[in-house]
Protein backbone atom coordinates (compact mmCIF):
# COMPACT_ATOMS: atom_id res chain seq x y z
CA UNK A 1 0.00 0.00 0.00
CA UNK A 2 1.06 3.29 -0.50
CA UNK A 3 0.08 6.88 0.54
CA UNK A 4 -1.41 9.40 -2.38
CA UNK A 5 -3.25 12.68 -2.43
CA UNK A 6 -6.91 12.42 -3.46
CA UNK A 7 -8.39 14.77 -5.52
CA UNK A 8 -7.53 18.84 -5.15
CA UNK A 9 -10.30 20.21 -3.07
CA UNK A 10 -11.42 23.09 -6.00
CA UNK A 11 -14.06 24.33 -3.44
CA UNK A 12 -14.23 25.97 0.32
CA UNK A 13 -12.99 24.12 2.86
CA UNK A 14 -16.19 24.38 4.73
CA UNK A 15 -18.61 24.01 1.48
CA UNK A 16 -21.20 21.83 1.55
CA UNK A 17 -22.10 20.40 -2.18
CA UNK A 18 -25.60 21.13 -2.16
CA UNK A 19 -26.54 19.82 -5.61
CA UNK A 20 -25.31 16.25 -5.02
CA UNK A 21 -26.89 16.47 -1.16
CA UNK A 22 -30.04 17.50 -2.64
CA UNK A 23 -30.10 14.44 -4.90
CA UNK A 24 -28.67 11.96 -2.91
CA UNK A 25 -31.36 12.83 -0.34
CA UNK A 26 -34.39 12.91 -3.12
CA UNK A 27 -32.96 9.18 -3.83
CA UNK A 28 -32.88 7.94 -0.37
CA UNK A 29 -36.43 9.00 -0.28
CA UNK A 30 -37.61 7.14 -3.01
CA UNK A 31 -35.47 3.93 -2.40
CA UNK A 32 -36.50 3.77 1.35
CA UNK A 33 -40.58 4.86 0.96
CA UNK A 34 -42.02 1.90 -0.84
CA UNK A 35 -40.14 -0.92 1.09
CA UNK A 36 -40.64 1.26 4.32
CA UNK A 37 -44.39 0.53 3.10
CA UNK A 38 -44.43 -2.89 2.53
CA UNK A 39 -46.20 -3.79 5.33
CA UNK A 40 -49.46 -1.85 4.23
CA UNK A 41 -49.48 -4.75 1.29
CA UNK A 42 -48.94 -7.73 3.74
CA UNK A 43 -52.97 -8.46 4.84
CA UNK A 44 -54.88 -7.54 1.15
CA UNK A 45 -52.22 -9.47 -0.65
CA UNK A 46 -52.83 -12.48 1.70
CA UNK A 47 -56.46 -11.70 1.45
CA UNK A 48 -56.60 -11.89 -2.05
CA UNK A 49 -53.80 -14.98 -2.66
CA UNK A 50 -54.72 -17.20 0.16
CA UNK A 51 -51.49 -17.05 1.18
CA UNK A 52 -50.37 -17.24 5.32
CA UNK A 53 -47.93 -14.32 7.53
CA UNK A 54 -44.73 -16.69 7.06
CA UNK A 55 -45.16 -16.85 2.77
CA UNK A 56 -45.23 -12.89 3.15
CA UNK A 57 -42.79 -12.59 6.24
CA UNK A 58 -40.20 -14.90 4.54
CA UNK A 59 -40.51 -13.05 1.45
CA UNK A 60 -39.44 -9.52 3.37
CA UNK A 61 -37.03 -11.41 5.13
CA UNK A 62 -35.41 -12.33 1.74
CA UNK A 63 -36.11 -8.53 0.48
CA UNK A 64 -33.16 -7.17 3.98
CA UNK A 65 -30.95 -10.11 3.17
CA UNK A 66 -30.60 -9.77 -0.80
CA UNK A 67 -30.44 -6.26 0.63
CA UNK A 68 -27.59 -6.73 3.20
CA UNK A 69 -26.16 -8.77 0.66
CA UNK A 70 -25.81 -7.04 -2.01
CA UNK A 71 -24.94 -4.16 -0.04
CA UNK A 72 -20.66 -4.61 0.49
CA UNK A 73 -21.18 -5.77 -3.41
CA UNK A 74 -22.47 -2.90 -4.36
CA UNK A 75 -20.81 -0.57 -2.08
CA UNK A 76 -17.63 -1.90 -3.80
CA UNK A 77 -18.19 -1.59 -7.30
CA UNK A 78 -19.69 2.08 -6.72
CA UNK A 79 -16.29 3.13 -4.62
CA UNK A 80 -14.37 1.36 -8.06
CA UNK A 81 -16.64 2.38 -11.34
CA UNK A 82 -19.24 5.74 -10.02
CA UNK A 83 -21.99 5.71 -8.06
CA UNK A 84 -24.21 6.81 -11.21
CA UNK A 85 -23.75 3.37 -12.27
CA UNK A 86 -25.08 1.73 -9.32
CA UNK A 87 -27.72 3.34 -8.34
CA UNK A 88 -28.64 3.23 -11.92
CA UNK A 89 -28.68 -0.36 -11.97
CA UNK A 90 -30.52 -0.69 -8.77
CA UNK A 91 -33.69 1.91 -10.21
CA UNK A 92 -34.00 -0.83 -12.77
CA UNK A 93 -33.45 -3.85 -10.14
CA UNK A 94 -36.13 -2.55 -7.89
CA UNK A 95 -38.54 -1.16 -10.72
CA UNK A 96 -38.67 -4.91 -11.85
CA UNK A 97 -39.17 -6.15 -8.83
CA UNK A 98 -42.57 -4.03 -7.97
CA UNK A 99 -43.80 -5.01 -10.77
CA UNK A 100 -43.12 -8.79 -10.90
CA UNK A 101 -44.17 -8.67 -6.96
CA UNK A 102 -47.82 -6.73 -7.82
CA UNK A 103 -48.18 -9.65 -10.49
CA UNK A 104 -46.87 -12.79 -8.52
CA UNK A 105 -49.32 -15.88 -9.08
CA UNK A 106 -47.17 -18.07 -6.65
CA UNK A 107 -45.10 -17.84 -3.48
CA UNK A 108 -41.85 -18.46 -5.02
CA UNK A 109 -42.89 -14.94 -7.76
CA UNK A 110 -43.16 -13.12 -4.52
CA UNK A 111 -39.84 -14.36 -3.12
CA UNK A 112 -38.02 -13.56 -5.94
CA UNK A 113 -40.16 -10.37 -6.89
CA UNK A 114 -41.14 -8.72 -3.81
CA UNK A 115 -37.83 -9.92 -2.32
CA UNK A 116 -34.83 -10.67 -4.56
CA UNK A 117 -35.24 -8.10 -6.81
CA UNK A 118 -36.20 -5.09 -4.37
CA UNK A 119 -33.62 -6.36 -2.03
CA UNK A 120 -30.82 -6.45 -5.00
CA UNK A 121 -32.74 -2.80 -6.05
CA UNK A 122 -32.58 -0.87 -2.83
CA UNK A 123 -29.02 -2.33 -1.90
CA UNK A 124 -27.90 -0.21 -5.18
CA UNK A 125 -29.47 2.26 -3.90
CA UNK A 126 -29.88 2.73 -0.37
CA UNK A 127 -27.85 4.51 2.50
CA UNK A 128 -24.37 3.55 2.07
CA UNK A 129 -23.99 4.28 -1.42
CA UNK A 130 -25.65 7.88 -1.51
CA UNK A 131 -23.38 8.85 1.99
CA UNK A 132 -20.06 7.24 0.62
CA UNK A 133 -20.90 9.80 -2.53
CA UNK A 134 -21.59 12.31 0.55
CA UNK A 135 -18.75 11.67 2.21
CA UNK A 136 -15.96 12.33 -0.38
CA UNK A 137 -17.11 15.05 -1.32
CA UNK A 138 -17.95 16.61 2.28
CA UNK A 139 -15.22 17.73 4.75
CA UNK A 140 -14.65 16.08 8.10
CA UNK A 141 -16.14 18.84 9.70
CA UNK A 142 -19.10 18.74 8.10
CA UNK A 143 -19.53 14.47 7.45
CA UNK A 144 -22.26 14.08 10.38
CA UNK A 145 -24.52 16.91 9.70
CA UNK A 146 -24.94 15.70 5.97
CA UNK A 147 -24.71 11.81 7.18
CA UNK A 148 -27.91 12.89 9.39
CA UNK A 149 -29.61 15.13 6.59
CA UNK A 150 -29.51 11.54 3.95
CA UNK A 151 -30.77 9.87 6.69
CA UNK A 152 -33.24 12.20 7.32
CA UNK A 153 -34.50 11.99 3.84
CA UNK A 154 -34.91 8.56 3.78
CA UNK A 155 -37.34 8.95 6.74
CA UNK A 156 -39.24 11.45 4.95
CA UNK A 157 -39.74 8.82 2.61
CA UNK A 158 -41.47 6.55 5.29
CA UNK A 159 -43.14 9.49 5.74
CA UNK A 160 -44.15 10.45 2.85
CA UNK A 161 -45.07 7.02 1.31
CA UNK A 162 -47.01 5.64 4.18
CA UNK A 163 -50.32 7.71 3.71
CA UNK A 164 -49.70 7.74 0.08
CA UNK A 165 -49.28 4.07 0.10
CA UNK A 166 -52.17 3.44 1.91
CA UNK A 167 -54.21 5.46 -0.05
CA UNK A 168 -53.32 4.18 -3.18
CA UNK A 169 -54.58 0.84 -1.92
CA UNK A 170 -57.57 1.71 -0.85
CA UNK A 171 -58.24 3.46 -4.53
CA UNK A 172 -56.81 0.71 -6.96
CA UNK A 173 -55.56 -1.98 -5.00
CA UNK A 174 -52.53 -3.08 -3.87
CA UNK A 175 -51.34 -4.56 -7.66
CA UNK A 176 -51.90 -1.36 -9.20
CA UNK A 177 -50.45 0.55 -6.24
CA UNK A 178 -46.76 -1.36 -6.72
CA UNK A 179 -47.17 -0.90 -10.54
CA UNK A 180 -47.16 2.83 -9.67
CA UNK A 181 -44.15 2.80 -7.44
CA UNK A 182 -42.45 0.65 -9.61
CA UNK A 183 -42.86 4.00 -12.34
CA UNK A 184 -41.71 6.33 -9.84
CA UNK A 185 -38.01 4.03 -9.27
CA UNK A 186 -37.16 5.13 -12.76
CA UNK A 187 -36.48 8.45 -12.11
CA UNK A 188 -33.51 7.98 -9.89
CA UNK A 189 -31.05 7.85 -12.52
CA UNK A 190 -32.00 11.07 -13.77
CA UNK A 191 -31.25 12.32 -9.50
CA UNK A 192 -28.35 10.20 -9.95
CA UNK A 193 -26.24 12.40 -12.51
CA UNK A 194 -24.97 14.76 -9.63
CA UNK A 195 -23.31 11.91 -7.84
CA UNK A 196 -21.32 10.71 -10.77
CA UNK A 197 -18.09 9.55 -9.97
CA UNK A 198 -16.32 7.43 -7.84
CA UNK A 199 -13.44 6.97 -4.63
CA UNK A 200 -10.68 8.96 -6.95
CA UNK A 201 -13.07 11.67 -7.96
CA UNK A 202 -14.19 13.13 -4.70
CA UNK A 203 -13.60 16.53 -4.39
CA UNK A 204 -12.17 16.58 -0.65
CA UNK A 205 -8.42 17.35 -0.51
CA UNK A 206 -7.08 14.79 2.46
CA UNK A 207 -4.50 12.22 2.10
CA UNK A 208 -5.94 8.53 1.80
CA UNK A 209 -3.85 5.12 1.97
CA UNK A 210 -4.25 3.26 -1.71
CA UNK A 211 -5.27 0.00 -0.98
CA UNK A 212 -6.61 -3.04 -2.47
CA UNK A 213 -10.11 -4.93 -1.75
CA UNK A 214 -8.20 -7.50 0.48
CA UNK A 215 -5.90 -5.16 2.27
CA UNK A 216 -8.59 -3.11 3.33
CA UNK A 217 -10.88 -6.01 4.60
CA UNK A 218 -7.65 -7.84 6.27
CA UNK A 219 -7.57 -3.87 8.11
CA UNK A 220 -10.88 -3.82 9.08
CA UNK A 221 -11.36 -7.31 10.05
CA UNK A 222 -8.56 -7.28 12.33
CA UNK A 223 -10.06 -4.34 14.20
CA UNK A 224 -12.11 -4.59 17.01
CA UNK A 225 -14.10 -1.74 16.96
CA UNK A 226 -15.20 -2.32 13.77
CA UNK A 227 -16.16 -5.94 14.94
CA UNK A 228 -17.95 -4.39 18.05
CA UNK A 229 -19.89 -2.10 15.17
CA UNK A 230 -20.42 -4.81 12.61
CA UNK A 231 -22.27 -6.86 15.47
CA UNK A 232 -24.22 -4.40 16.99
CA UNK A 233 -25.83 -2.51 13.88
CA UNK A 234 -27.38 -6.10 13.76
CA UNK A 235 -30.00 -5.20 16.60
CA UNK A 236 -31.11 -1.83 14.98
CA UNK A 237 -31.78 -3.94 11.28
CA UNK A 238 -34.18 -6.35 13.67
CA UNK A 239 -35.58 -4.04 15.66
CA UNK A 240 -36.84 -1.77 12.26
CA UNK A 241 -37.57 -4.08 10.58
CA UNK A 242 -39.80 -6.60 12.64
CA UNK A 243 -41.73 -2.96 13.04
CA UNK A 244 -41.74 -1.76 9.48
CA UNK A 245 -43.28 -5.33 8.11
CA UNK A 246 -45.57 -6.56 10.98
CA UNK A 247 -47.12 -3.22 12.70
CA UNK A 248 -50.05 -2.58 10.87
CA UNK A 249 -50.81 -6.30 11.18
CA UNK A 250 -50.29 -5.96 14.69
CA UNK A 251 -52.06 -2.69 15.15
CA UNK A 252 -55.59 -4.84 13.99
CA UNK A 253 -54.45 -7.64 16.20
CA UNK A 254 -55.05 -5.93 19.25
CA UNK A 255 -58.06 -3.80 17.44
CA UNK A 256 -57.20 -0.49 16.58
CA UNK A 257 -58.42 0.79 14.00
CA UNK A 258 -56.26 0.34 10.90
CA UNK A 259 -56.01 4.10 9.87
CA UNK A 260 -53.40 4.13 13.12
CA UNK A 261 -51.25 1.81 11.53
CA UNK A 262 -51.10 4.74 8.20
CA UNK A 263 -50.93 6.92 11.48
CA UNK A 264 -47.91 5.27 13.38
CA UNK A 265 -45.63 4.87 10.05
CA UNK A 266 -46.37 8.47 8.71
CA UNK A 267 -44.92 9.15 12.92
CA UNK A 268 -42.03 7.21 12.54
CA UNK A 269 -41.07 8.56 9.22
CA UNK A 270 -41.96 12.16 10.25
CA UNK A 271 -40.14 12.13 14.05
CA UNK A 272 -37.17 9.75 12.34
CA UNK A 273 -36.52 13.16 10.08
CA UNK A 274 -36.04 15.54 13.84
CA UNK A 275 -33.95 12.15 14.57
CA UNK A 276 -31.52 11.86 12.49
CA UNK A 277 -31.06 15.55 11.68
CA UNK A 278 -30.42 15.98 15.71
CA UNK A 279 -28.50 12.69 15.43
CA UNK A 280 -25.89 14.28 13.24
CA UNK A 281 -24.85 16.93 15.21
CA UNK A 282 -25.14 14.90 18.40
CA UNK A 283 -22.42 12.35 16.64
CA UNK A 284 -20.11 15.65 15.27
CA UNK A 285 -20.00 17.35 18.63
CA UNK A 286 -20.24 13.49 21.19
CA UNK A 287 -19.03 10.49 21.57
CA UNK A 288 -20.99 8.32 18.64
CA UNK A 289 -20.26 4.85 20.26
CA UNK A 290 -21.88 5.66 23.85
CA UNK A 291 -24.53 7.89 21.91
CA UNK A 292 -25.49 4.38 19.63
CA UNK A 293 -25.38 2.87 23.18
CA UNK A 294 -27.88 5.03 24.84
CA UNK A 295 -30.34 4.90 21.63
CA UNK A 296 -30.46 1.01 21.80
CA UNK A 297 -30.98 1.46 25.82
CA UNK A 298 -33.75 4.18 24.77
CA UNK A 299 -35.38 1.24 21.99
CA UNK A 300 -35.71 -1.78 24.53
CA UNK A 301 -37.00 0.87 27.43
CA UNK A 302 -39.43 2.24 24.67
CA UNK A 303 -40.66 -1.00 23.89
CA UNK A 304 -41.23 -2.74 27.34
CA UNK A 305 -43.61 0.17 28.65
CA UNK A 306 -45.21 -0.20 25.41
CA UNK A 307 -46.12 -3.89 26.17
CA UNK A 308 -46.71 -3.43 29.77
CA UNK A 309 -49.31 -0.29 29.96
CA UNK A 310 -52.50 -0.19 28.16
CA UNK A 311 -52.34 -0.67 24.21
CA UNK A 312 -54.88 2.49 23.00
CA UNK A 313 -54.70 4.63 19.76
CA UNK A 314 -53.08 7.36 22.15
CA UNK A 315 -50.17 4.95 23.58
CA UNK A 316 -49.95 4.15 19.61
CA UNK A 317 -48.89 7.43 18.87
CA UNK A 318 -46.41 8.01 21.62
CA UNK A 319 -45.00 5.23 20.88
CA UNK A 320 -44.30 5.79 17.06
CA UNK A 321 -43.24 9.53 18.14
CA UNK A 322 -40.44 8.65 20.73
CA UNK A 323 -39.54 5.79 18.18
CA UNK A 324 -39.75 7.63 14.93
CA UNK A 325 -36.54 10.07 16.97
CA UNK A 326 -34.55 6.66 17.71
CA UNK A 327 -35.30 4.85 14.28
CA UNK A 328 -32.39 5.52 11.88
CA UNK A 329 -30.87 7.76 14.60
CA UNK A 330 -28.58 5.51 14.38
CA UNK A 331 -27.30 5.27 10.94
CA UNK A 332 -25.35 8.89 10.72
CA UNK A 333 -22.77 8.00 14.06
CA UNK A 334 -22.42 4.33 12.54
CA UNK A 335 -21.31 5.42 9.03
CA UNK A 336 -19.21 8.04 10.68
CA UNK A 337 -16.96 6.08 12.71
CA UNK A 338 -16.39 3.60 9.68
CA UNK A 339 -15.17 6.67 8.07
CA UNK A 340 -13.62 8.02 10.74
CA UNK A 341 -11.76 4.85 11.44
CA UNK A 342 -10.84 3.72 7.76
CA UNK A 343 -11.27 6.72 5.34
CA UNK A 344 -13.10 6.92 2.49
CA UNK A 345 -11.33 5.35 -0.07
CA UNK A 346 -13.63 2.03 0.29
CA UNK A 347 -16.11 3.22 2.51
CA UNK A 348 -18.91 2.27 0.18
CA UNK A 349 -17.91 -2.03 1.22
CA UNK A 350 -16.62 -1.00 4.77
CA UNK A 351 -20.04 0.59 5.31
CA UNK A 352 -21.51 -2.24 3.46
CA UNK A 353 -20.42 -4.67 5.17
CA UNK A 354 -21.69 -2.95 8.39
CA UNK A 355 -25.09 -2.59 7.07
CA UNK A 356 -24.60 -6.27 6.03
CA UNK A 357 -25.15 -7.30 9.53
CA UNK A 358 -27.82 -4.72 9.77
CA UNK A 359 -29.54 -6.68 7.02
CA UNK A 360 -28.90 -9.79 8.84
CA UNK A 361 -31.04 -8.64 11.86
CA UNK A 362 -33.29 -7.17 9.64
CA UNK A 363 -33.84 -10.76 7.61
CA UNK A 364 -34.57 -12.18 11.04
CA UNK A 365 -36.76 -10.01 12.46
CA UNK A 366 -38.87 -10.10 9.82
CA UNK A 367 -39.18 -13.71 9.05
CA UNK A 368 -39.28 -14.58 13.47
CA UNK A 369 -42.39 -12.21 13.25
CA UNK A 370 -44.50 -14.09 10.73
CA UNK A 371 -43.00 -17.24 11.76
CA UNK A 372 -43.99 -17.19 15.32
CA UNK A 373 -46.71 -15.51 15.03
CA UNK A 374 -48.09 -18.36 12.53
CA UNK A 375 -47.02 -20.78 15.49
CA UNK A 376 -47.89 -18.73 18.80
CA UNK A 377 -50.42 -16.42 17.67
CA UNK A 378 -49.02 -13.25 18.99
CA UNK A 379 -46.23 -11.16 18.58
CA UNK A 380 -44.90 -10.51 21.59
CA UNK A 381 -42.14 -12.84 21.62
CA UNK A 382 -40.24 -11.16 18.95
CA UNK A 383 -41.19 -7.98 20.86
CA UNK A 384 -39.43 -8.91 23.72
CA UNK A 385 -36.70 -10.64 22.33
CA UNK A 386 -36.10 -7.17 20.35
CA UNK A 387 -35.61 -5.96 23.90
CA UNK A 388 -32.77 -7.83 25.28
CA UNK A 389 -31.02 -7.38 21.66
CA UNK A 390 -31.39 -3.98 22.38
CA UNK A 391 -29.52 -3.88 25.61
CA UNK A 392 -27.00 -6.57 24.38
CA UNK A 393 -26.44 -3.76 21.40
CA UNK A 394 -25.64 -1.17 24.04
CA UNK A 395 -22.96 -3.35 25.86
CA UNK A 396 -21.29 -4.03 22.18
CA UNK A 397 -21.00 -0.08 21.57
CA UNK A 398 -19.72 1.09 24.46
CA UNK A 399 -15.85 0.15 24.07
CA UNK A 400 -15.92 1.22 20.70
CA UNK A 401 -12.85 3.55 19.97
CA UNK A 402 -13.73 6.67 17.99
CA UNK A 403 -10.57 6.94 16.45
CA UNK A 404 -8.59 5.96 13.01
CA UNK A 405 -7.11 2.76 12.56
CA UNK A 406 -3.60 2.61 13.42
CA UNK A 407 -1.08 2.14 10.00
CA UNK A 408 2.26 2.15 9.54
CA UNK A 409 4.27 5.61 8.74
CA UNK A 410 5.75 3.53 5.44
CA UNK A 411 3.57 0.93 3.68
CA UNK A 412 4.70 -1.17 1.21
CA UNK A 413 3.16 -0.20 -2.53
CA UNK A 414 -0.04 -1.68 -2.99
CA UNK A 415 0.10 -4.56 -5.51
Amino acid sequence: MTMTAAAVNTRSGSKIPWLIIICGCLIAALTFGPRSAMGFFQLPMLAEKGWDRTTFGLAMAIQNLCWGLGQPIFGAIADRFGSWRVLTLGAVLYSVGLYLMAHADSAGMLHLSGGVLVGLGVAAGSFSIVLAAFARNTNPQNRSIVFGIGTAAGSAGMFVFAPISQGLIDAYGWSDTLVYMSIAMLVIPVLAIPLVGNSRSGKVSQAEIEQTLSQALSEAFAHKSYLLLVSGFFVCGFQVAFITAHFPAYIRDIGIDARYAVIALALIGFFNVIGSLASGVIGQKYSKPHFLAWIYIARSVLVTVFLLVPQTPTTVVVFAIIMGLLWLSTVPPTNGLVAIMFGTRHLGMLGGIVFFSHQIGSFLGVWLGGYLYDHFGSYNPVWWLGVILGLFAAVVHWPIKERPVARPAVLAPAE
